[in-house]
């Protein structure tokens, strides 16, 4: 069995978890790059004008993805890792799930948060990755120690 940690983030916090999660369960990484890097600006959830709370508001909004395709076939697990915004996850992992065929495998979310939890994420992005079983995920903030991890994991 394969298994890959896919991650967005946006400011550090989530490839931090991301790294410590691959590294504890034996699986390949994959950074979701944005095409258009975000900036500080971008990011001010508190700015109705800002990229993010424009993307937030869009349901249909798509970021793109920089790089090449990842060929996900040869995966069972994926893991998918983003920080929370406006209490689901960044419209980017919209586009990666929808980019991807992720039938037939397990995908598993995971966020970073200062404040809120997974909320609604599972429940979209088990509409976003139809054929796959997308279970309920967990909060990855702190230092969670690789047995902790491994014990979540599997």
């Amino acid at each position: 069995m394969r298994t890959l940690v896919a991650y967005f983030s946006a400011t550090g916090t989530t490839a931090r978890a991301a790294r410590r999660l691959a590294e504890a369960v034996g699986a390949d990484l994959f950074e979701i790059v944005p095409e258009q890097p975000y900036t500080a600006a971008d990011l001010d959830w508190r700015d109705k004008n800002s990229r993010s709370s424009h993307e937030m508001t869009d349901e249909k909004c798509r970021p793109a993805i920089a790089g090449d395709a990842l060929d996900v076939s040869g995966y069972d697990t994926v893991f998918v890792g983003f920080p929370i915004w406006w209490y689901v996850e960044p419209r980017i992992i919209d586009t990666f799930l929808e980019a991807h065929d992720l039938s037939g495998k397990k995908v598993i979310p995971f966020a970073t948060s200062g404040s809120s939890g997974l909320g609604k994420a599972p429940r979209r992005m088990a509409s976003l990755a139809p054929g796959a079983t997308v279970l309920e995920g967990r909060m990855l903030n702190g230092d969670p120690s690789a047995d902790e991890l491994r014990t979540w994991a599997w």
